[in-house]
């Protein structure tokens, strides 16, 4: 049964293709073996080795063999490489941009809540004008404001990052927490317990 089209970007197959291609082209001067892209995905091989066919056809992506790994970066000479990055960016992006400007604040936690995340999990709408962080632990403000400073420059779209406790969250008092309790959130660093897991 063929999977529905991702909220985020409908003419993409599956919500699989668009995180992968949005690796590879956010990444564009790496190369990586399908296992590594199947790990980074979160899919089986199968399911890698299938996109990455796909993204060859289409030629958006080049592929080597060394050994017995098939290694695929993105082909930046493909005339559509700049602006489909943007798009990518702007739609699949969000998650590893914010994994990648959040990482070193030493957080339990990082998560993107809000319309992009609503979207992500297929709930249909308009695009998101803007990412909502949560980060949860005791980094810096400083220190978080630097990070959604970085992440809102590559992304383009406007980072709000708000900071809660590792209490905080696993109390789900406060307002703003029970709130995405209840709504769809994506973890992109750490891990997070709800008293259930990430809906």
């Amino acid at each position: 049964m063929r999977s529905e089209p991702p909220s985020l970007l409908p003419i993409m197959r599956s919500r699989t293709l668009g995180e992968l291609l949005a690796w590879l082209l956010i990444h564009p001067d790496c190369e990586y073996s399908v296992s590594e892209l199947s790990r980074v995905v979160g899919v089986n091989l199968t399911t890698a080795q299938r996109d990455v066919g796909h993204l060859t056809e289409a030629r958006l992506v080049a592929t080597r063999t060394v050994g017995r790994n098939r290694m695929v970066r993105a082909d930046q000479g493909h005339p559509a490489f700049e602006p489909l990055r943007r798009v990518m960016e702007l739609t699949f992006g969000p998650a590893v941009v914010v994994a990648e400007a959040f990482a070193d604040l030493g957080a339990a936690a990082v998560l993107i809540f809000g319309s992009w995340a609503a979207r992500y999990h297929g709930q249909p709408g308009p695009p998101p004008n803007d990412i909502d962080v949560l980060v949860v632990g005791r980094p810096a403000r400083s220190e978080v404001y630097d990070a959604a400073d970085a992440a809102q420059a590559r992304i383009g779209l406007p980072v709000n990052p708000v900071v809660r406790t590792e209490t905080q969250w696993a109390a789900g008092q406060d307002k703003l927490v029970a709130q995405i309790h209840r709504s769809p959130f994506v973890v992109v660093l750490g891990d997070v317990v709800l008293g259930g897991d990430e809906p």
